[in-house]
C-alpha cells in the first residue's frame, strides 16, 4: 500500500469540505484541509448566515410601521445605522468562522491557510511550493458570482462586497432574477434604497412555483421595486460624481449609486489543475461526479457547489457527511436528492418543497391543486393588505402530496416541519386529519379544501 503523508486532503473549507474533514478524522482519517481564503465557506463568510441577519435587520422597517397599530409609540423618522447593522453582522461571521475552525482543530485536522491545486492523482501542491500526497483528495471549492460581459463591468460588485458596503445606496440596480438578487432587492429596498431589478427574461425565480413566484412579483412591485425585463447589459459607464450609468437592451439608460451582479454562480474550477489528473468537467466547468460523488479519476472526490448538483448549503453537508461515511467510516450511503425544501429570504419569504403545478402535471399527468390565499392575523390589525397563499400538489388517484409551496411570514419555518411529511409520503388525508393549531398561519396546512 502506498505511503502518503495524509489519508484524505481537502481542498476548500466551506460547509460541505469542513463536515467531510471532520467526520473522516472523526472515523481515524489522517486529514488535512486547505482554504485560501476563511474557514466557513460562502455560507459562513459572505452568503446565507450574514445575508439572513440582513434580513431579520430589514424586517424591522416594517415592523416598526406595523407597531403603531398595536399600541406601541415609535419616533417617525425612525433611525437606522447600517455600519452597526454591517459591523454587527460581520462580528458575528467572525464568531461563526472561529467556532468552524475549532471544530476543525478539536477533531484533529490540520487546517493549511493556502491556496491548494492538484498536481497529481494523489497530490497536491500549496502556494509556498510544497507538495503533498493523500490517498484520497476531495475538492470543495464551491462556486463564486458570475459577471456579466460587458463594457464598464469592473464598476459593479456582487453579493460578496455587498455585505461591506461604506453605506445604504440611494439607487441600486440589481443584475438576475434569482434568489440571491430577489432577497437583496428586499433587503435594500426596505433599507430606503430606490431599487430596479433587471433581467434577461420575464420570468423571476425560474424552478420555483408560478403562483408563488407570481405573487412575490405582485407584492415587490407595490413595495416600490422596479421591474425591467427582457434586459441585456450592454454597459455601465461610470460619472466625475461616482455614478453610474446603465444601458441596456430593450430599455432606456438608468443611473444609478450602485450596480450589483446576481447573475449566478460559476464553479471555482479554473486554475485548479484538475486537468493533471484526468478529472471531467461538464460544459458549465463543473466537476463530474458519481452517485458517491467520485470524480473519473477514482482517488479525487467532490461535494458542493463545484459540481452544480444542487447548490444549497445543507446538500453539500449531506455530500460531506456521505462521502466520510462510504470512504472511511464503512458506512456506505448515498444522497437522496428528492424532496429537498428550499426557501428565499425575500420580502415575504417563500419555500417549497417537491414539484411545482407545472412539474407534476408533466409527470404524473392528473393532479389535485388546493390553495389557501388569505391575509394573515398581524397584517390585518396592521392595516397591511399583503396576502399569504399555500399550495398543495396531489397525486390524483392517492392524494399524495407531492409539492408544497408558500409565500408569506414565517414561510421557511413553517415549510422546514411540512416537508417531512411531503418527505414521508403522507397523502391530504393525513393533513386533513391533523387537528389545526389555531390561531396560526401554519394550521392553513390542514384546513386547505
Amino acid at each position: 500500500m502506498a505511503d502518503f503523508d495524509y489519508d484524505l486532503f481537502v481542498i476548500g473549507a466551506g460547509s460541505g469540505g469542513v463536515r467531510a474533514a471532520r467526520v473522516s478524522a472523526a472515523h481515524g482519517a489522517k486529514v488535512a484541509i486547505a482554504e485560501e481564503y476563511r474557514v466557513g465557506g460562502t455560507c459562513v463568510i459572505r452568503g446565507c448566515v450574514p445575508k439572513k441577519l440582513l434580513v431579520y435587520g430589514a424586517h424591522f422597517a416594517e415592523d416598526l410601521r406595523d407597531a403603531k397599530q398595536f399600541g406601541w409609540d415609535v419616533p417617525e423618522p425612525c433611525a437606522f445605522s447600517w455600519p452597526r447593522l454591517r459591523d454587527n453582522v460581520l462580528s458575528e461571521v467572525d464568531r461563526i468562522n472561529k467556532a468552524y475552525t475549532a471544530t476543525l482543530t478539536n477533531h484533529g485536522v490540520e487546517i493549511i491557510g493556502e491556496r491548494a491545486t492538484i498536481s497529481g492523482s494523489h497530490s497536491v501542491t500549496l502556494a509556498s511550493g510544497r507538495t503533498i500526497t493523500a490517498g484520497k483528495i476531495l475538492v470543495a471549492v464551491g462556486a463564486r458570482p458570475a459577471i456579466p460581459v460587458c463594457h464598464g463591468h469592473e464598476h459593479g460588485i456582487t453579493s460578496n462586497e455587498a455585505f461591506h458596503l461604506d453605506a445604504v445606496p440611494k439607487r441600486i440596480l440589481i443584475a438576475g432574477a434569482g434568489y440571491i438578487a430577489n432577497e437583496f432587492a428586499g433587503i435594500f429596498n426596505e433599507f430606503g434604497s430606490k431599487v430596479t431589478l433587471i433581467n434577461r427574461s420575464d420570468v423571476i425565480l425560474r424552478g420555483y412555483d408560478e403562483s408563488i413566484r407570481d405573487r412575490l412579483l405582485q407584492i415587490s412591485m407595490l413595495k416600490g421595486i422596479d421591474f425591467r425585463f427582457h434586459a441585456e447589459f450592454e454597459g455601465i459607464e461610470k460619472g466625475e460624481d461616482g455614478c453610474l450609468t446603465v444601458t441596456m437592451s430593450n430599455h432606456e439608460p438608468i443611473t444609478v449609486d450602485c450596480v450589483l451582479f446576481a447573475t449566478g454562480r460559476v464553479p471555482n474550477t479554473e486554475g485548479l489543475g484538475l486537468e493533471t489528473a484526468g478529472v471531467e468537467l461538464d460544459d458549465k466547468g463543473a466537476i463530474k461526479v458519481d452517485a458517491d460523488s467520485k470524480s473519473s479519476c477514482d482517488s479525487i472526490y467532490a461535494v458542493g457547489d463545484v459540481t452544480n448538483r444542487v447548490q444549497l448549503t445543507p446538500v453539500a453537508i449531506r455530500e460531506g457527511q456521505a462521502f466520510a461515511d462510504t470512504v472511511f467510516g464503512g458506512k456506505p450511503h448515498r444522497v437522496d436528492y428528492e424532496n429537498i425544501p428550499a426557501a428565499v429570504f425575500s420580502h415575504p419569504p417563500m419555500a417549497g418543497v417537491g414539484m411545482t403545478e407545472a412539474q407534476a402535471k408533466n409527470k404524473l399527468g392528473s393532479v389535485k391543486v388546493y390553495q389557501s390565499d388569505f391575509r394573515p392575523m398581524k397584517n390585518v390589525l396592521a392595516g397591511r393588505n399583503e396576502r399569504a397563499l399555500y399550495k398543495m400538489i396531489c397525486e390524483s388517484e392517492t392524494g399524495r402530496v407531492v409539492g408544497l409551496h408558500m409565500i408569506g411570514p414565517d414561510s421557511p419555518e413553517i415549510l422546514q416541519a411540512a416537508a417531512i411529511a411531503v418527505k414521508a409520503g403522507l397523502t391530504k388525508d393525513d393533513f386533513d386529519q391533523t387537528v389545526a393549531l389555531h390561531p396560526s398561519m401554519a394550521e392553513e396546512l390542514v384546513l386547505m379544501r
